[in-house]
């Protein structure tokens, strides 16, 4: 069996008592669009590799797999907190999990969207948040850091990792997307660069998700350049299967958990 080495952030790593990972494609058991490392019921995988795949990732924690949980993503602002594992069934539609409970490992699912692992050490919260464009722009950033407050969290010793995501020379947008953008905040047209297609615009995920977590007062930010879209043999992505005609997906597993 493959061993799994997920990316970790320098900021989280000397944690005593938090283990963190942003894993890759590699170290499962699936194949075809999905190999190896997918880890999200929700794709078209066979269930059963799926749930290996989730039980080899918490086995590099020292955890069973039943103690990851995970939401049904759908790119919004909310995020909720975790007091103990649910049935896949019953995922709530969120997209920000914090917890204090230890041994439950909070976990988003991303293929170029951008995973952001939190902790705040002092008081023992972890949390979790997936942020496409959608859900960055109205505020599951934001969301989930207060959600970490209301446990208890100072957010002045909370620590960030921002995680591999799709990146700006690999984003391509269209006309219509700066709009919103700009209503909400000019100075974020410097998160839109000209496409070599008229109109289109290649746009900074990675840099609006840091100007975000930027601006939350929080102890100390790690983000982690890698690009999902190009780095094939490391990453899903969703653009890139897309480009290529491949209707499905896998999932990339981002997780954190107080042991």
């Amino acid at each position: 069996m493959a061993t799994l080495t997920p990316i970790e952030s320098e900021v989280l790593t000397a944690l005593p008592g938090v283990r963190h990972g942003f894993f890759t494609r590699e170290g499962g058991v699936s194949s075809g669009p999905y190999a190896t490392l997918n880890c999200g019921l929700g794709s078209g995988d066979d269930a059963g590799l799926v749930r290996e795949n989730r039980r080899r990732a918490m086995a590099a924690f020292g955890l069973e797999g039943e103690a990851l949980v995970t939401a049904y993503q759908i790119h919004s602002p909310t995020a909720l907190v975790v007091e103990t594992p649910w049935p896949h069934d019953a995922r709530p539609r969120v997209d920000g999990l914090v917890t204090r409970q230890r041994g439950i490992a909070v976990g988003v699912l991303a293929a170029d969207c951008t995973p952001v692992l939190l902790v705040e050490p002092a008081c023992g919260v972890v949390g979790a948040a997936h942020a496409g464009w959608r859900g960055a722009l109205s505020g599951i950033l934001e969301a989930t850091v207060d959600a970490m407050v209301g446990l208890g969290a100072a957010r002045n010793l909370v620590r960030a990792a921002i995680g591999p995501t799709i990146a700006q020379a690999s984003y391509e947008v269209g006309p219509e997307f700066p709009e919103p953008f700009l209503a909400r905040k000019a100075s974020d047209s410097a998160f839109f660069a000209p496409s070599e297609r008229a109109g289109h615009f290649m746009f900074d995920l990675p840099g609006y998700v840091a100007s975000r977590v930027g601006a939350l007062g929080l102890g100390a930010v790690d983000q982690l350049a890698h690009d999902t879209y190009a780095e094939r043999e490391r990453f899903f992505s969703y653009r890139r299967n897309t480009h290529e005609g491949i209707k499905d997906y896998g999932r990339g597993l981002s997780a954190i958990a107080l042991v």
